[in-house]
């Protein structure tokens, strides 16, 4: 403890001082307001001196240098993952936390920080960043990158800790995951996807391009990203199977599926082969970039859902050329409440994208065959769908396997049990 007397005045105040040797070497002293304090440092600095993690708020980096360390370690990445990174941490991350110490961020620092995204900052002018609320969506996810964040920066030996990976237990993880259960509610037939009717008015009114592609998402479940980097040579016509273990982002750029899970051979049904074959012979081709003996650019077939010139097809153009008006035209629509020139009611489709044919294609697996579906086990569907744990493909399809407990097949089990 010392004494240490206030410039022009009598009045004293203690301080707490941890003199210590750090990992280098080197002397360290770090003051402290209350003793308390300084007792709980000397206990983790002595741990973390002598497993070789200490870092020292002097060699430390600030959060905006260990960030930008982090973005240029992204460079492997796809594209759409860096950018996503780096709105993250300009537009959220440094704004608030860019001048703090990575050795000074603790947990009430990240729960301050996480309440400051919360609430926003009226007050502040329209061009601040601090000033809009987050939406807990995009708070989760500003976290993660937070963590990642350090965690790249553990690995240098910028900082002992990752503060996010400690705050976020199991206990909490579980919490949260409840929470977003709450909040999103159970995927419902009608709203998140299409009833068994309405694809069957789908199926009977598309045409033309996108007969093919809605076609193969209806009934292999894959997903937009997958259907738009799909090759012909992942189709296997004889063994009717299609193999995913290629996808096309937002920018049109092909790249490796997200997770191992997703690497995965599908079959597909006898509708989806016997249309592939018949697009096949009219399906655009991409320019090589190379001229045949009469000058003529020489053309081959890559993609198997391609836009007019054979390359990656865009994601707005699937929606709102293909699905939205495939709905229109099968009568699967909601009223809008407006009227046009003539008087008559104008409608939009029902579903707004391609997602809702995937979880269609998981209710079709697992109902009953009784039901008109597959009646597969849940290991099954979560490889189809390519989910990386059974646990995601119950957390969101769950509620939609048989029971085996409604009142007729009770009935029958007590019929067969007293016999």
């Amino acid at each position: 403890m010392v004494t240490i007397g206030a410039v022009g005045a009598a009045v004293e105040r203690e301080a707490w001082i941890v003199d210590y040797v750090d990992g280098k070497g080197a002397r360290r002293l770090k003051t402290f307001a209350r003793k308390k304090e300084a007792d709980a440092f000397e206990a983790t600095a002595t741990v973390e001196i002598r497993e070789g993690t200490h870092i020292a708020d002097s060699d430390s980096a600030t959060v905006k240098k260990a960030g930008d360390l982090w973005i240029k370690a992204c460079d492997g990445l796809e594209r759409s993952t860096r950018n996503q990174y780096r709105q993250h941490l300009d537009l959220h991350i440094v704004p608030f936390i860019g001048a703090e110490k990575l050795s000074k961020l603790n947990i009430p620092t990240v729960r301050s920080f996480e309440d400051q995204l919360r609430r926003g900052n009226s007050d502040l002018p329209a061009e601040d960043p601090r000033r809009e609320p987050r939406s807990p969506a995009m708070i989760r996810k500003i976290l993660v990158s937070l963590g990642s964040l350090l965690a790249d920066a553990q690995e240098r030996g910028l900082t002992a800790r990752n503060v996010v990976r400690d705050m976020r237990g199991k206990r909490r993880k579980g919490k949260e995951r409840k929470a977003e259960r709450r909040q999103k509610g159970k995927i419902k037939v009608g709203i998140d996807l299409p009833t068994r009717e309405e694809v069957k008015a789908i199926v009977g009114a598309v045409e033309g391009r996108w007969r093919p592609l809605l076609l193969t998402a209806i009934f292999t479940g894959l997903r937009a990203s997958e259907l738009r980097g799909l090759r012909w040579s992942d189709v296997d016509f004889d063994k009717r199977a299609i193999r995913v273990h290629q996808r096309a982002d937002r920018f049109n750029e092909i790249g490796q599926p997200k997770s191992e899970a997703r690497e995965r051979t599908v079959p597909a049904s006898p509708i989806v082969i016997n249309t592939l074959r018949e697009w096949k012979l009219v399906c655009p081709k991409r320019s090589t970039g190379k001229l045949d003996d009469n000058g003529e650019s020489i053309m081959q077939l890559e993609l198997v859902f391609p836009n007019g010139l054979g390359k990656v097809e865009s994601l707005a153009n699937i929606i709102n050329r293909g699905l939205m008006p495939a709905q229109v035209a099968a009568g699967v629509v909601v009223d809008t409440g407006e009227r046009d020139d003539e008087g008559k009611p104008i409608v939009k489709a029902r579903y707004t994208g391609m997602h809702c044919l995937r979880h269609f294609f998981a209710s079709w697996c697992i109902n009953r065959v009784a039901d008109g579906g597959l009646g597969l086990p849940p290991k099954v569907v979560q490889e189809r769908l390519g989910h990386s744990s059974i646990m995601m493909t119950m957390d969101v399809y769950g509620h939609l396997f048989p029971r085996g407990d409604d009142a007729e097949e009770l009935a029958a089990a007590e019929r067969a049990l007293l016999a």
